[in-house]
């Protein structure tokens, strides 16, 4: 099981005292926290990817390797790589190039991303969103399973006789999981390919997420990639952590409120009872989080989102610090307890070197 937090970036005024940090800052800041994550023993920083204020994080990939070179154990992921406006092409070649500087500790997480004046700015429509995460997704994989390709598709120009440098690290490409909150495509996608299912929860309740993993796994199965159980799910999360659990709510409460995604709408008591979204002690985040599992069955990842709404670094600290020594070691050992022993582990680059090699043995 791994564990781990994921970024949107957002540039947020701190409610509380009306200071903004700037861009400068807050990049500074997501790098802060992915070295606090590995230390305090987290498995995974993911970042997302946008390209519109107030959000910093443009460039996903030029993020982790920064963060790499810091790095020695995390698992670098993107908690969107935008494969609807994003170049097949370049996504094969910087994320391959991440994967060497890396030393494996790569994946990444597809989407189409939560803004729609970005089809657009890089040339694309909208209305053509779900073809274009099938087709580029398509022609991704081809480029990092063969030498030399020859491709010709609807939505760019033909390839013919191209390689893609640098060629992925041991010539096993990154882990791809696919992210969703409301399309059974790219659960049909990700369960034809084998790939991962990313079920970003938080915001609506879990009987609609229910529906889209329970259809992932129904397919996983039908494509003949293991059992339903073995399918490969990963799931979102948010929390709120303080030793005393009505300080975590009196300190919270302003920055919810005025969060700009979800401030102004449900109250905080509201939003708790609906989502995954858990404030309190650090007993009440695990007894909440081994819900997750009755909801969706044995699982191999949960990200938390904890940097955002304003928040300031020094309490995204303390909340990792309190996530990584209290929460993550309990949820860990639970969790890893119930889990059968058919079930898999979340997929690392040395696991799926190992499984590579097996079938290639299996096949001389």
């Amino acid at each position: 099981m791994q564990f781990g937090i994921f970024t949107v970036g957002d540039v947020t005024t701190d409610p509380t005292n009306g200071t903004t940090p700037t861009e400068h800052e807050r990049i500074k800041a997501m790098v802060r926290i992915a070295l606090k994550a590995e230390e305090v023993g987290l498995d995974v920083f993911a970042t997302g990817e946008h390209h519109n204020p107030p959000f910093v994080p443009s460039s996903p990939t030029t993020m982790l390797g920064y963060i790499a070179a810091q790095t020695s154990k995390l698992v670098l992921s993107t908690s969107t790589t935008l494969i609807t406006t994003n170049d097949p092409v370049k996504i094969a070649e910087d994320f391959a190039m991440l994967q060497h500087l890396a030393d494996g500790r790569v994946d990444l997480m597809m989407g189409r991303g939560n803004t729609g004046p970005v089809y657009p700015w890089f040339g694309q429509d909208i209305r053509q969103g779900i073809p274009l995460a099938i087709e580029n997704y398509a022609l991704l994989r081809k480029l990092w399973r063969e030498d030399v390709v020859d491709w010709q598709g609807k939505f760019r120009t033909p390839l013919q006789g191209f390689t893609s440098t640098p060629r992925p690290l041991d010539d096993v490409p990154p882990f791809v999981w696919h992210g969703s909150i409301r399309s059974p495509e790219i659960a049909e996608q990700a369960a034809y390919y084998g790939d991962g299912f990313f079920a970003n929860h938080i915001f609506w309740p879990k009987e609609h997420f229910q529906q889209l993993i329970a259809f992932y796994r129904q397919r996983f199965e039908h494509y003949g990639h293991g059992s339903a159980d073995q399918a490969i799910v990963g799931l979102g999360g948010q929390a709120f952590i303080r030793p005393k659990s009505q300080d975590a709510w009196n300190e919270f409460r302003p920055y919810f409120d005025n969060a700009p995604v979800y401030g102004h709408g449900p109250s905080l008591e509201e939003f708790t009872d609906q989502t995954p979204l858990t404030v309190g002690s650090p007993q009440e985040v695990i007894d909440k989080t081994l819900t997750f599992r009755e909801h969706f069955g044995d699982y191999q990842r949960q990200l938390f989102l904890l940097d955002h709404a304003g928040l300031p670094l020094k309490t995204v600290l303390e909340q990792l610090d309190l996530l990584g020594e209290q929460v993550v070691p309990v949820l860990r050992k639970e969790l890893d307890a119930m889990r059968p022993a058919h079930v898999p582990d979340a997929p690392t680059h040395e696991s799926l070197k190992a499984a590579a090699s097996a079938a290639v043995e299996a096949t001389v």
